[in-house]
Formats: C-alpha cells, structure tokens, sequence
C-alpha cells in the first residue's frame, strides 16, 4: 500500500523520507531540476568517453586495475562486467525495508548530478521502486569500503534484467521477468554507469536511518517500562522531578526521559502509598539511574542522525563529476563515519536492555520485590511465574554484549593491497539490526512482569497513565493465574511495542511524550 510520495530533488534527502519509501512503499517522484543535473553530468562522461584520455571509471580498468586500458569498444562491455562479478553476495536474504533503503539512497546520489549516469538509469530505479520490485541481496559482500559493493551490485544486476527479484507480491523470480511483467526495460550500461551504481555507503546509511528511527521509540518505550517498574518495586517518583535533573546535570536526553517518566507516574496510588516511608532512602540504580541511561542512549541516537543528515547530503561516487566538469577520483566512499556510529549505537542498545532485564530480575526476587511473591508466581512452588521469562531476557541481553563489540574498529586488505583499510560498516549495520529486535525483546518482557507485579499490588493502583497502559497489555495477555505457555504471552507484548498501541495509551493521559 503506497503512502503518500517522495520527491527526488538534486540535493539531500530527509531520513523519513528514507523509512517511508523503505517500509511503507511511498511513491517515488524525480523531479525535473534532477533530470537536469543528471543530464549535465551524463554529457560529461559520454564526451570523456570517445577521447583517449584515461580515467578511471570511463577508460580504465577498477581497483587493482585501474591502470590499465581499456579500448573504447570494450568499455561497454566493461559496466557489465563490472556488475556481474562484483554480485558476489552469500549468506541469508537480506530485508526487503533494507534494499529499498538501498535503491532509494543510490537513487539519490544519481540525481544530484554528480554521477554522470544517464537520467534512464535514474528513471529505471524509480519505476522499480514504485512497482515494489526489490532484487535479492545476500548477507555478506560488503566491507563498508569502496561502496557497499556486492550488496548494491546484486540491486545493479537486477537494473540490466539480470538476477533475482522479488515481485510485489513477495514472490522470488528471474528480474528479466519481473521487469516485463511491470513493462520496465532492462538497462544496457554505459561508461561509468556500472560503477556509479555501486561505489556509496547506501546500504549502512539506510540501515542506520531506520536503527535511528527504531530507538527513538524504544527510548520511550524504555521510559514506560521503567515507569511500571518503579510502581511495581514501591519507588520513589522524586528523582524523577525536573528540578533534579536539567539545573544539576543539563544532558538533554536524561532531562527528557526524566519528564517521561515523572509524568508517567503522576497522581499514582501505589507511590502515594509508601511516600512517608522514611526507611525508603533510596532506590536500586536500575530504578534511580534509569533516566541517566536512557537520556545518554538519547543522546547517543542524536550523535548518530548528526551524521547520518551529513551523509544523507553528501553525493558520494568515484570518481566524481565535478561542478567545473572535471572528473575527479576520492575516497568519500569510505565508511568510517557510518560505521562508528552504527557501533556506538549498539553498545548503547546493549546497555538500555542490560539495565530493563536488571529491574526484570529485581520484580521476580522476593528478597528485593518488596513484598511480590516468587518469580510473580500466582501459586510459587506449583507455578513457576516469571522464572524463566527472565533468563530469556538474560539469553538476549547476553547476545547483545557480544553484538555491541564493534566491526569498525577491523579492517582486511582487499584488491591485491590497493584498498588497504577499510571500514566494515555493513557489519556494524547487521549486527546492529539484531541487537535492537533483542532489545525490543528484552523490553516486552520487562513491562508483561511490571503489569503481572501491579496486579499483586491490588487494591493499589498505577497512574492513570500507566492504568491505561497495563489495560492494553491485558487486552492481549491475562493477569496473574496458574502457569500458561510464557513464549506467546512475550510475544503478544513484543507485537504491542512494534504497533505503537502502549505509547498511545499513555499518552491519552500525558499528552505527547518524549
């Protein structure tokens, strides 16, 4: 189903424009200044190319190679070439969000002008894109170096009618097939079209747009869950207060999920109940310091979209189509900027689901629950509760230590020494991908124990926020009761969190939240 439409202008692209293209299909519009850019630089290479002049790209062999020759009736031939050996992918398919990510972000590069590829490449991506037609890509194949390579040469494959597609319908088929099904003319490559179609870091940077755009609702859904513990553990909402946060320590992430959660707990029965307890001096970290954790993953995310806006301007092909027409090599292909925030971005999921499975662990240990029964067991001994929904999460947050080493800090000498460092971003990416599906995991299973450990707290009541909220996850998973089958009840919460339904519960009561 489309929504709504993008248009493609000479300049950059916005990253919502990027996940509405990538996961909801919207239409997308080249304008005509494009056209135009496009058209300029094209004329540039095509008179380059009937000249003895070498340059690399147009004359020249690739990489390794690049001093060597190549006769001006070889040069088609060349592209072509250049396109089906680097579609050496292997491993798994990858997502379907991400290769249109991919078309969309190598689309944008050729339309600003800096490419010197012809406007029907540009047009063929476009028509591909709007027929929901996503060639297969394969897992491994890119070292975040000289462009994403293997992965963007299988979408460049998929462009010349060659490959596999997946039709609309999710089909996997021959791309020439597919292509005259939706009456899109395969594309015969010219000089330098082989190699502008592949030399971008689009592959990481669509991924890293919609790591973005997941955790920041994470964020706020970490700030919810947080919520709910504190009611289920008897905490204090104090620390939460504006005052303690934005005049003594100014992080803007901490300030905002500090507001969150304050107003999530506002007017709460079950914190007014201890608010006189004068031997509740503090509590745990993992409860006082939540804030602090989830601001600084904040504002690690806004680090992260600084860079992903620079690179989402940037126009980044070798060699390049200059400005005063000359065609000039470079090395912005390079990943490093990409790949050192997709890394940091993953220590820092790893840490927000490290200190959610710690609250987690707190709910179902009756020597610090404050009074909930074992492993929120409604018959503790014959029922085993919540047990082992936490060493799931344990499993989880596990795998994502591994997951927050970083890919960027390895490098591999490729192309007999010629591209000696390398950045390994796409490998960043990946890993990334699977660590916020853990965390998002690790969350739903946080708040289906907060919900489970308010009940026991009966006749106290959450806030009215978090009333709401714990009313929703009861929509999908009964209260406290003899032991069921945990993985379904853990999984209609993971599918409340992707649907947005608890962040719109809460905030019929908060308005909107941060």
């Amino acid at each position: 189903m489309k929504s709504s439409q993008v248009t493609i202008n000479s300049s950059g692209m916005d990253r919502d424009s990027v996940v509405n293209v990538a996961r909801n299909n919207s239409e997308v519009v080249i304008s005509p200044g494009a056209i135009e850019a496009i058209s300029r630089s094209s004329k540039i290479v095509e008179d380059l190319a009937k000249s003895d002049l070498p340059v690399y790209g147009i004359s020249t062999g690739f990489g390794a190679l690049a001093s060597k020759h190549i006769a001006p009736k070889d040069r088609v031939a060349l592209q072509q070439s250049l396109i089906r050996s680097h579609a050496a992918g292997m491993g798994d398919v990858v997502e379907t969000e991400v290769v249109r990510a991919m078309q969309l972000l190598r689309l944008r590069t050729l339309c600003s002008g800096a490419t010197g590829v012809r406007p029907v490449v540009a047009e063929t991506i476009a028509a591909m894109l709007n027929a929901s037609i996503t060639p297969v890509v394969y897992e491994y194949g890119s070292l975040g170096c000289s462009g994403d390579l293997a992965p963007l040469s299988h979408c460049a494959l998929a462009l010349m009618g060659e490959g596999e597609v997946f039709d609309k319908l999710g089909n996997r088929r021959p791309a020439l097939d597919v292509l005259n099904e939706n009456q899109i003319k395969p594309i015969v490559l010219r000089e330098k079209e082989g190699l502008a179609l592949i030399n971008g870091t689009d592959g990481m940077l669509g991924m890293l747009l919609m790591a973005i755009t997941d955790l920041n609702e994470l964020c706020t859904l970490a700030d919810i869950a947080t919520a709910l513990s504190v009611e289920a553990l008897l905490g204090t909402d104090q620390v939460f207060a504006p005052e303690m946060h934005e005049p003594l320590r100014s992080h803007p992430g901490q300030v905002a999920s500090a507001a969150n959660i304050f107003n999530l707990l506002k007017n709460s029965p079950l914190v007014a109940s201890h608010r006189q307890d004068d031997t509740r001096v503090q509590d745990a970290y993992s409860l006082r310091c939540a804030p602090q954790v989830n601001g600084a993953v904040r504002d690690t995310i806004t680090h992260a979209l600084n860079v992903a806006q620079r690179e989402l301007a940037a126009m980044i092909d070798n060699p390049v189509v200059t400005a005063s027409g000359e065609i000039r090599s470079n090395g912005n292909f390079h990943g490093a900027p990409v790949g050192y925030v997709l890394d940091f971005l993953a220590i820092a999921t790893c840490d927000l689901g490290s200190i959610s499975e710690r609250r987690t662990d707190r709910m179902l240990d009756a020597n610090r629950s404050m009074g909930l029964p074992a492993f929120l067991a409604f018959n503790a001994g014959v029922d085993s509760g919540l047990m082992i929904a936490q060493y799931t999460q344990a499993s989880m947050v596990s795998e994502n230590k591994r997951l927050a080493a970083p890919a960027s800090v390895d490098s591999i000498p490729t192309s007999a020494m010629q591209e000696d460092h390398v950045s390994m971003g796409w490998n960043a990416a990946r890993k990334l991908r699977l660590a916020i599906n853990n965390l998002r995991r690790i969350l739903a299973i946080e708040i289906l124990a907060a919900t489970r450990a308010i009940d026991f707290r009966a006749p106290l009541t959450a806030s009215p926020a978090l009333t709401i909220v714990i009313a929703e996850v009861r929509k999908v998973v009964d209260g406290p009761g003899p032991d069921r089958i945990l993985s379904q009840e853990m999984s209609s919460v993971e599918n409340l969190l992707m649907s947005n339904a608890l962040r719109n519960a809460a905030e019929t009561v908060t308005g909107p939240l941060n």
